[in-house]
């Protein structure tokens, strides 16, 4: 499997990017609101990346819920997981279950179309940070956890597995890394003990198969950025917190990205840093300069394997099946 997951431009696949998927770097396709018209033509979409893919490669979607889900019209609209806490009237008996099913659904829904992952959950806190926000489970990071962790129990037992994301956590910075590199001035011990808990305890409970580092610096711990920092990825978050699931970067064009160089230079520096696998979005030039810098021979971890999805239904089976008519109830309580 190659180490970079790229994007296409449309509802279909072209013919500069047939010969792109036959490169053998490519190992990811991650897919937009663009690349969705209707349940047929993603059905269609998803087939053709395959086909024309010389990897088996990772087809990965950001269907967190609220502001960010890619897929609408025929899929079930996934609440903000802010809204989980508030919705069950802060009782947690309630709120817990109810986050398992919305994983669940979110899941199932995304595996009917033949794609592995979604980069799903947010495990950042409801702080300062306006990119955050109610994409967060909840301000206080003990109730992020109980949720989060049975969000993710719920994903599993749909057969999806879980991409925790922003390592060490994003939640306590202003600034969007979209269009700036945040700084979060904070000490070290601060976003052990705050942010970063509860990436160790999902961690710990044997609920997180990948990571997504922040585009942010924390200069108490390092002056790069998390994404391209040995110090975040190798030191602390493989040797300290054990951690040996699958590292992917975000996306390398977004702005926080930009401290090291051009796109080849942050490929390599990203995963020199312990990254898995990097992400270039919306980029076309950019990815084809990863393509072309990279050695053509690169080996990338066999970690990636496990994000793959496993046998599962389809969405006219999953839609005839008790679990999601019952989680159909649920989504019209939150609507």
């Amino acid at each position: 499997m190659g180490p970079l997951m790229l994007d296409v431009s449309a509802c279909e696949i072209n013919a500069d990017e047939k010969e792109i998927l036959d490169h053998p770097l490519v190992g990811g396709v991650i897919l937009f609101s663009r690349n969705y018209h209707d349940q047929a033509q993603l059905t269609e979409l998803v087939r053709q990346i395959r086909e024309y893919s010389r990897n088996q490669v990772l087809i990965a979607v950001d269907q967190e819920g609220g502001q960010v889900q890619r897929f609408k019209q025929g899929f079930s609209p996934i609440p903000a997981m802010g809204r989980i806490y508030n919705k069950a009237s802060s009782d947690m008996e309630l709120a817990c279950p109810n986050a398992e099913m919305l994983g669940w659904l979110m899941a199932a829904e995304i595996l009917a179309f033949d794609i592995d992952i979604s980069f799903a959950p947010v495990l950042d806190i409801w702080g300062v940070s306006d990119v955050i926000g109610d994409r967060s489970f909840h301000p206080k990071e003990g109730i992020i956890i109980e949720l989060a962790s049975r969000f993710i129990r719920g994903m599993h037992q749909a057969g999806m597995k879980s991409c925790g994301k922003h390592f060490p956590g994003h939640g306590n910075v202003k600034e969007d890394s979209h269009v700036t590199t945040p700084v979060d001035k904070r000490s070290a011990e601060q976003i052990m003990t705050s942010d970063m808990r509860i990436f160790a305890e999902i961690h710990q409970q044997g609920l997180l198969d990948a990571v997504m580092p922040a585009h942010v610096v924390y200069p108490a711990v390092d002056k790069l950025p998390a994404g391209y920092s040995s110090k975040w990825i190798r030191e602390i978050l493989r040797k300290k917190l054990d951690f040996d699931g699958v590292v992917f970067s975000d996306d390398l064009s977004m702005q926080g990205a930009t401290s090291v160089g051009n796109f080849a230079q942050r490929a390599k520096a990203a995963m020199q840093a312990g990254c898995d696998m990097v992400l270039v979005c919306n980029d076309r030039a950019g990815a084809i300069q990863v393509l072309d810098g990279l050695p053509i021979d690169y080996q990338a971890s066999d970690r990636l394997k496990t994000m793959q999805k496993g046998p599962s239904p389809d969405m006219g089976q999953l839609q005839l099946s008790p679990r999601w008519q019952q989680a159909q109830q649920l989504i019209a309580k939150f609507n």
